[in-house]
């Protein structure tokens, strides 16, 4: 009877998350390649980023900065387990979207909890009555685990929590409803437990200057993890360069010490992390934050082998979009932008004998950005193929004030006009965005709610670096039509315009290839085309600055007062976004690559409007000048399934 009352009154071991987990933690084939038992030797890296998440480690913040395929969300995941089992609090766990909590929650929490019988006992299944386990919230004794999406400010603020688990911290908005930076807002939510609370950061890092794990990192003691060379016993932590292999065949990737260049194997890398240790590289401006940073080299046997990252690595050569990825997923590395600015007198010489005003023959579509001046529009029109090559097909200047009636009804007689194709046919513009930005903001939100084209979208330029969703929208907005303010009467796009002006940057710096052919991506200038213009199109640069914080930031900044061109482009390629190019592939461009193989209708051949179905991107449109007695009818811009 004494050892039973003693044995209950004995206060649980203190055990650490990579204890617990060795205890406790087990894989199951829902959510794991390798189901059983956890085993940390499997993956000896992570055991000190979870001890460092113990309840009796003194940091309060870690962040861990990390390549794909290292275990790092399973990492995650103990420590919650360890939360619910061992030190019971509430807890907050916020993913980039709440669609990507929900799936987080049934894709990791729910096998968490159905395949550890520690925690099964401690949280009721779903299917209970009043069991507190919903999809965004477990309840457990002494405890509660709330998930959210960095997207939503009131699942940030809707409780106190001791323990933040912070994941993919880079695909995180970077303004919450105008409310802050995501992370500070629930970083606030922790205040209250002073010393004992605990917040985990984890991504892989994205844009150098933006991404927010780097900031992070850098602002720690940034722990690498050191392994020893399997000859000379050198310890050293794994880069990129002294993985060699012979040209065109990555089954013969070794990677070399940086000592004795010994070439070392596949098969060494399980003796190599059972004798690696983490080792702090810098001094931290918080004691209280470490950092670990790791890459996909250190994937054990079985996962991300080192031949198949050669394999992918020689995949991307010429890729430049590849490659940010190889350098974000692989190596746990951000990405330099090109943000220099190509030289005008390059993009000068290097330009083309095609007529300006007529469709060259590899262009498939067309696209227009328009930038409202004070005392006029400035169109450019732009065709596409694929691959995102491009040719300035026209530079229009539309005379008078964006307040007046007149500039708008020449734009609209821009969208009935037929572009001569190359080659015979014709082609009008599919998509065009319209900067409402400026002091006339109200007048051309009127304008355009009046001209009621479908193919026209209004737009918004906002800084920010978002490249899963680069146009954002549309967001109903107020606008005033001859006097009367119109409640939610326009939809209004939001244009992320550092994305796009990276992009540009990027095509303007591509190189001929070794056959004098021109890459995928190519930017086609017509000799016609003003050495002025070609100035604004390379107006700005990429400058990295330091905020308040001291953190470094990348912003644009102006190298010439006009950049009107270089704003019409980034509108253009909105555009192009906006009918599904990014999002349909090369299943957009053989839709078009058809259709631009048909003979084109004659105008005396085009149906009247709502007879019927509406054309595609490439074929006719008949409009008719807004005028007041009389609403403007338009072809409407394509609604097939696949390009909505």
């Amino acid at each position: 009877m004494r050892r039973r009352v003693g044995a209950m009154l004995r206060p649980p071991p203190q055990l650490t998350v990579s204890e617990w987990a060795e205890r406790h933690r087990m894989l199951g084939s829902r959510a794991s390649a390798e189901p059983g038992p956890w085993r940390t030797s499997r993956t000896p890296y992570l055991k000190d980023v979870m001890d460092a998440l113990s309840a009796v480690h003194p940091a309060r913040r870690v962040v861990f900065m990390k390549g794909a395929q290292v275990g790092a969300t399973e990492s995650g995941n103990n420590w919650l387990g360890y939360i619910m089992h061992h030190v019971p609090a509430p807890a907050l766990a916020v993913q980039p979207t709440v669609e990507l909590a929900k799936r987080f929650s049934r894709q990791r929490i729910d096998p968490l909890l159905e395949e550890t019988p520690a925690l099964r006992e401690r949280v009721a299944p779903a299917r209970a009555r009043d069991s507190g386990n919903t999809m965004l919230s477990k309840e457990f004794p002494g405890g509660i685990l709330v998930l959210t999406g960095a997207n939503s400010a009131v699942g940030l603020r809707s409780m106190t929590a001791r323990f933040l688990f912070l994941d993919e911290v880079d695909a995180y908005p970077g303004d919450v409803a105008g409310e802050g930076d995501p992370i500070a807002l629930a970083e606030a939510r922790a205040r209250t437990f002073g010393w004992r609370r605990k917040a985990f950061l984890v991504s892989t890092p994205t844009i150098a200057g933006r991404s927010r794990i780097e900031r992070e990192y850098l602002a720690s003691d940034q722990r690498r993890f050191f392994v020893p060379c399997t000859a000379c016993c050198e310890m050293q932590w794994l880069r990129f360069e002294r993985l060699l292999w012979e040209k065109g065949a990555p089954e013969t990737a070794r990677y070399h010490c940086t000592a004795c260049d010994h070439p070392m194997q596949e098969h060494d890398k399980t003796a190599m992390l059972s004798g690696g240790e983490w080792r702090a590289t810098a001094e931290g401006q918080d004691p209280h934050t470490i950092g670990f940073h790791i890459s996909a080299l250190y994937s054990p046997v079985g996962w991300l082998s080192w031949e198949q990252i050669a394999r992918d690595w020689e995949a991307a050569q010429g890729k430049p979009e590849d490659i940010k990825t190889f350098k974000n997923t692989v190596l746990g590395e951000t990405w330099q932008e090109q943000g220099e600015a190509p030289d005008w007198e390059r993009l000068v010489e290097r330009r083309e004998n095609f007529a300006m005003g007529v469709v060259p023959p590899g262009a498939l579509v067309l696209t227009a950005g328009v930038d409202v001046q004070d005392d006029r529009l400035e169109c450019d029109v732009w065709g596409w193929a694929e691959g995102f090559s491009s040719w300035l097909v026209d530079h229009v200047v539309i005379a008078g004030s964006p307040r007046d009636r007149e500039p708008w009804d020449e734009l609209a007689k821009l969208l009935a006009r037929d572009w001569p194709r190359q080659g015979g046919g014709a082609m009008r513009i599919a998509r065009l965005c319209v900067d409402t930005g400026g002091r006339d903001t109200a007048a051309v939100y009127g304008h355009l709610r009046r001209l009621r084209d479908p193919r026209i979208a209004p737009t918004k330029g906002i800084d920010g670096w978002n490249r899963a969703q680069p146009v954002q929208g549309p967001t109903p907005v107020d606008a005033l039509v001859n006097g009367q303010k119109l409640r939610r009467g326009l939809k209004l796009w939001t244009v992320s315009v550092s994305t796009w002006k990276a992009d540009l940057y990027r095509r303007l710096w591509l190189g001929r290839g070794d056959a004098e052919e021109l890459p995928p991506g190519w930017v086609h200038l017509p000799r016609a085309i003003e050495v002025e213009w070609i100035k604004q199109l390379v107006a700005e640069h990429l400058r990295t600055t330091k905020d308040r914080r001291g953190f470094a930031r990348q912003e644009w900044a102006k190298l010439r007062e006009r950049n009107e061109a270089l704003d019409c482009a980034v509108l253009a390629r909105a555009a192009l976004w906006l009918l599904g190019a990014d999002r349909y592939g090369e299943q957009f461009w053989a839709r078009l690559r058809d259709e631009a193989a048909d003979a084109p209708l004659r105008p005396s051949e085009v149906p009247a409007a709502g007879n019927v179905a509406p054309p595609s991107p490439t074929s006719q449109a008949a409009a008719v000048p807004p005028s007041d007695s009389q609403r403007p009818r338009v072809w409407l811009a394509p609604r097939n399934g696949w390009l909505r």
